[in-house]
């Protein structure tokens, strides 16, 4: 048994929401430079070049690289054998989000659904634990803005509906999005378990770097023909009609009822921002 204060985890979360205001993933950054390469439509690729632009700026004078700094995304997965010690998981990470997003100079965007109250601080987090082996603690920290979030969708197929009805499901949310989402979007889809486990599969979907497929072959199948017809809509880069729609489709998959088939996709626009740690 190892013994672990959530001190430490509040110090890392705290390092993990600084860095992750201030830069979008490499692979994010790296398929944006490739999709610019490609760009063959003046105004896509204009609009391309200015957000690579605005990443650079941001990392190099440690600003935040987009307004919507985000509501506070963690999961925390956590080995069985590790015992914590200290204030409980959610005080030490939501103290951590308070003291960095105060320290970051971030938006604070959180609020009261029904009175729209600013909390004033951007908590609560929204916080997945999840327990696996071993002894050690991996935090992922992801801060999801909500023009993409908003433009995310939750399906309830019929078993019969099969891999074109996810494949249709997953290309009709990014239609339906159009511009609005800030594409090129990087799109998270879960496939299976239930209405609401299935939504968090599509969410951990998105902490998956650009490009890097499912090791299901099934999996990844539905991960290529959706990006393929994603970017045949023709949305392009911030709605100028262009090549590169979506950056890239990331799919997680459980078993479900033999009754249903659950799909749920999660919109994430071209500000990739996730940062991890083990601890």
């Amino acid at each position: 048994m190892r013994k672990i204060n959530t001190q430490a985890i509040e110090e890392t979360v705290y390092a993990l929401a600084l860095k992750a205001g201030v830069n979008i993933t490499p692979s994010c950054l790296n398929a944006m430079k490739s999709a610019y390469e490609k760009e063959t439509g003046e105004a896509c690729a204009f609009a391309l070049k200015t957000l690579i632009d605005n990443s650079e700026i941001a990392r190099n004078g440690q600003l935040p690289v987009c307004q919507d700094t985000g509501m506070a995304v963690v999961i925390a997965e956590i080995g069985q054998e590790v015992y914590l010690e200290g204030k409980p998981l959610s005080t030490a990470i939501n103290n951590a989000v308070k003291r960095a997003y105060s320290d970051g100079y971030f938006r604070k965007s959180v609020c009261d659904p029904i009175t729209r109250a600013n909390t004033a601080d951007n908590t609560p987090a929204v916080i997945h634990t999840e327990i696996t082996e071993g002894d050690r603690i991996k935090l992922t920290f992801m801060p999801k803005g909500f023009g993409s979030e908003n433009m995310s969708r939750l399906y309830m197929l019929k078993p019969a509906q099969g891999v074109e009805g996810i494949i249709d499901a997953i290309t009709q949310t990014v239609k339906l999005a159009g511009s609005r989402p800030c594409p090129p979007v990087y799109v998270g889809a879960g496939i299976g378990g239930t209405f609401d486990s299935c939504a968090f599969l599509a969410k951990k979907a998105l902490t998956r770097d650009i490009g890097e497929h499912n090791p299901r072959k099934e999996i990844e199948q539905i991960e290529r023909l959706a990006l393929e017809r994603i970017n045949a809509l023709n949305i392009g880069c911030q709605g100028f009609h262009g090549a590169t729609t979506a950056l890239g489709v990331s799919c997680e998959w459980a078993p479900t009822h033999i009754a249903g088939l659950p799909v749920a996709v999660n919109i994430q626009c071209h500000c990739v921002r996730c940062e991890k740690e083990i601890i």
